[in-house]
């Protein structure tokens, strides 16, 4: 496996920011988009953001293509280092038929989002060996202050190879903004579960992961690479790391199931999943039994309501990397290896 890591971005150097699924469209986005930009702007890097970024017409930004044709010339801007997507969605699959692998190969660029966005973060690095970013989208950069999330996102993409660690408290809700500058309401405690019987569990593999609401779209389209892609993998084994946004316990059972059955989990290292967003026990299934229902004959750890997705503070996981992880009593850390 050789990965392609994109050059990190240094001061002076310009954030493209695009909406590839749903724009800003409520006064309180605009608002804090616009923070987003002044705080990346005093420290010290440029601003690009594409035409549709402050538009929303029934879950777009645009269409399928405009939206494409915006992310590609961000792709082809030489000065740009770093496409962080304005906002997630449901619809980033119809840019796809649009967007020019090719040319992403031979512009190698980090692309950064989380949620919708797996739709282009998984399937970049999945059909171009090209690591990406599922982090945060643009309008948390607007939060002020920063949360340590935020600033971890930053500083990992100006380079600098850090060891995040589990957070102390997440926002288990959600809650509407008043200002749009408004931080994460962060009022339960963290605590990372390993349900496959192990009291530390330490993983290490290639990380690859995303929404699973997202990825079950794309499994078995042209676009699914990702049978060969981890077969690439089998030196180092792949750090699977997954969240969902709506799935209930029956889809969960059959999404997992289908991932397994159509080769995705070949060389899996083991599991880490993010807390849901919304999750509903249908027939009295927990989370833990609907995973382990399908991953547990495979055999290696499994670790729940991970710092991961939707309900924040998150992690910022880089696709393609090698990704070391630690969890114990509720805490957890993740190193990243960019090789």
């Amino acid at each position: 496996m050789i990965m392609i890591y994109p050059a990190f971005i240094q001061k002076g150097g310009t954030i493209g920011i695009t909406a590839l699924s749903d724009g800003n469209k409520r006064d309180t986005d605009i608002i804090r988009l616009d923070s987003g930009k002044r705080q990346l702007s005093l420290k010290g890097y440029k601003l690009l953001e594409t035409a549709h970024v402050r538009s929303s017409i029934k879950g777009r930004s645009s269409d399928g293509k405009t939206r494409a044709e915006e992310f590609m010339k961000l792709i082809k801007e030489e000065e740009v280092r770093w496409i962080i997507s304005a906002k997630g969605g449901d619809y980033l699959m119809e840019m796809l038929p649009f967007v020019d692998f090719n040319q992403i190969s031979l512009n190698p660029t980090w692309i950064q989002g989380y949620s919708d966005n797996t739709g282009i973060t998984f399937t970049v690095t999945t059909n171009c060996n090209m690591a990406t970013v599922y982090g945060c989208n643009f309008n948390d950069f607007g939060m002020e202050p920063w949360h340590k999330a935020i600033e971890n996102n930053l500083t990992i993409l100006e380079g600098n190879n850090i060891v995040q660690t589990s957070f102390d408290f997440y926002e288990d809700g959600f809650y509407d903004r008043i200002t749009g500058l408004e931080s994460y309401h962060t009022d339960k405690e963290v605590y990372w579960k390993n349900i496959t019987g192990q009291e530390e569990i330490n993983l290490n593999g290639r990380l690859l992961g995303g929404c699973l609401d997202v990825l079950l779209n794309l499994v078995g389209t042209k676009y699914d690479k990702t049978a060969c892609f981890v077969e690439k993998c089998k030196e180092h084994g792949v750090v699977w790391y997954l969240e969902s946004f709506s799935l209930n316990s029956e889809a969960l059972t059959r999404g997992l199931w289908q991932l397994r059955e159509a080769g995705w989990f070949q060389n899996a290292k083991g599991f880490v999943f993010g807390r849901p967003a919304f999750y509903d026990e249908q027939g009295e299934i927990s989370y833990k039994e609907a995973v382990l229902s399908v991953l547990g004959e495979l055999e290696v750890p499994v670790i729940l309501e991970a710092d991961i997705g939707h309900k924040a503070p998150a992690m910022t996981m880089i696709n393609g990397a090698l990704g070391f992880i630690s969890c114990k009593d509720g805490k957890a850390s993740l190193r990243m290896e960019l090789r």
